[in-house]
Formats: C-alpha cells, structure tokens, sequence
C-alpha cells in the first residue's frame, strides 16, 4: 500500500473540522469533500456553507453536495474520484452500502464516544446527562447498521464534573483528528486490529430535543446539573422567571444548607454567591444565565441588573 492515500472526506459541522485540517496537512490527498447541501438559515434567511464547506474551500479542495448517496449518479460521482479511503465524520446522510463500498479500503467513521457505549446522534450531550466520567473517540470500519462497523482504534478522555457538551465537542474533534492519522498509518503499515462491538454493551444516544431544554425542578439537582452541561451549547437548559425565558449556560451543585430544607422545589434560597435553587433533592447554583434579547453572563453580573429576592419561585 501507498504511504499516501487518496481520500474522500464526508462532514459537515464544526466537530468535522478538526481532522479535515489534519488531513490536509498530512502526505496524505484529500481528493474531493462531501459535506450536506447549503440551507437558509437565521431571520434573514441566508444561506450558509457549513462548517466544513468553508473550510474545504478555504483549502481549495473540491466540493459535492449530493442530496443523497443512494442515487446511481451521485455514486458514479464518487467512484470518479478513485478514492483509496473515505473518512466520514457527522456527515448527516445515510451511506448505503453500494457507496461504502466504493474506496479500496472501505470507509471509516470517527465517532465521538467509546463505542459501543452511545451510538447514534447526540453520544457527547448524553454520555455527560447519563453521569458518564469517561467517554473518548472510536475509528470504526463503517458497515450498514447505526454505528456498528468494527472498531479500530479508541482513545479515551475524561468528563469532568461541570464539563460543558461545548467543551467535550472540541476535546474530542481534536482526538478524533488524531486517532485518524494514527489509524490511517496503521492501515498502510497493515497493523490494524479491528475489534467486534459487544452487542451487549450497547446504547443510544438518541437526537436532542428543544423539549428536553425545559428544567424541572423537581429532579435532582445532580440530574439538573448534567443536563445543563450536556445542553451547552443547544438546546441550552432553561426556566422561567417572572414569566419570561431564562436560559441556564452553566451550574454548580453545592451542599445543601439549612434554608433548603423546607424549601420549594425551584425556589430561590440565596443569592450571596450566585443564584442558588431548591430543588427535588439539593441545591444546585446557577453560575451562568441568560435573559430574553440579551448576552449570556455571569451571575454577578446578572444580579447587578436586576433585584432577586429570596423566595423567588423559578419555573
């Protein structure tokens, strides 16, 4: 085999940046780009690239933007190219098996958790809601199924206890970039040891919902914490207050203090330290919060604007 592969590359959000930029600068030839068709987008109804469109023409490397792999033509697109490898990383589209089938040595996915552990859509949002405090990244052999190629290479990281999603995305968009050029040297050397998933080990990680956002009171406040990290950057967890939408960016759990005892689910207990809420089972801080129309900011500062009186009911 060639020390340089030439490799067809499918993303489209900012997680598949990262690699893309790997590859480029690699001995590597990133041959053509895959990434989804541009869509409108905000008030006005732009259109924009996606992260990686830019990126790829930033690199002046070739774009397509096939509605779909699944048509006869836009696999003769593909097959054009003479791809050695395809590299996938949250492309969004299906790959069907006559398409993954087409480069020499197959297509590989970097997927952003230790699979088989959180398969599917959203494997960083919900490895930090279900309290995980490890997840990493898997270079896996794509086959037909959701995520369920064999796996070649998988490089763990840990999950802090107020490790944001937004934070976990970068880490492991820089992992996975790294993993690739490491699998990708191992394929050349012939030293790849693909490893069965255990379908006994299996979860999903199921799409993200705006509905998920809302905070109920009423759960833990170790369950409210999770989620408001897991939900950073979007949906971004959220209450109400006064009536109006305040969203939540980050949180602290704190011990729990004699005023919380017999408060309210959702109650404001104290704000000398930020805002501090009752909830069905200790006391969790908001550190991090955002008005309607206006910029997230610190507590502090938040408190500056405006009089919360203890007692106030969120929710």
């Amino acid at each position: 085999m060639s020390d340089q592969l030439r490799v067809v590359y499918a993303g489209t959000p900012d997680f598949a940046v990262p690699a893309l930029s790997a590859l480029a600068e690699s001995d590597h030839q990133v041959v053509a780009v895959y990434t989804q068709p541009d869509r409108r987008s905000g008030r006005g109804r732009k259109v924009s690239f996606s992260p990686v469109k830019a990126k790829a023409n930033d690199l002046s490397i070739p774009v397509q933007q096939p509605l779909t792999l699944r048509d006869e033509q836009a696999q003769n697109q593909l097959r054009e190219y003479q791809p050695d490898v395809m590299i996938v990383a949250a492309y969004g589209l299906i790959l069907p098996l006559q398409a993954l089938q087409i480069p020499k040595y197959g297509c590989l996915n970097i997927h952003a958790s230790l699979l088989p552990r959180w398969r599917g859509a959203a494997p960083i949002q919900r490895a930090i809601e279900a309290g995980d405090t490890d997840t990493g990244v898997t270079i896996m052999q794509m086959a037909q199924g959701l995520d369920t190629g064999d796996m070649l290479q998988r490089v763990e990281c840990r999950i802090t206890e107020n490790m944001t999603a937004a934070l976990l995305h970068d880490q492991l968009a820089e992992i996975g970039a790294q993993a690739l050029l490491e699998t990708l040297d191992l394929m050349i050397a012939d030293k790849l040891n693909p490893v069965v998933q255990d379908e006994a080990q299996v979860t999903y990680a199921s799409k993200l919902q705006k509905s998920e956002a809302v905070i109920n009171w009423h759960d833990s406040a170790v369950a409210i914490h999770r989620r408001v990290c897991a939900f950073n950057a979007w949906p971004v967890a959220q209450t109400t207050l006064s009536g109006e939408t305040l969203r939540v960016w980050e949180s602290r759990l704190i011990e729990p203090t004699a005023a919380s005892g017999n408060a309210a689910a959702g109650t404001v207990i104290g704000t000398d330290h930020g805002i501090d809420v009752a909830t069905g089972d200790g006391v969790l801080r908001l550190h991090k919060v955002q008005a309607p129309g206006k910029s997230s900011v610190n507590v502090g500062d938040f408190l500056n604007s405006r009089t919360l009186p203890v007692g106030t009911q969120l929710g």
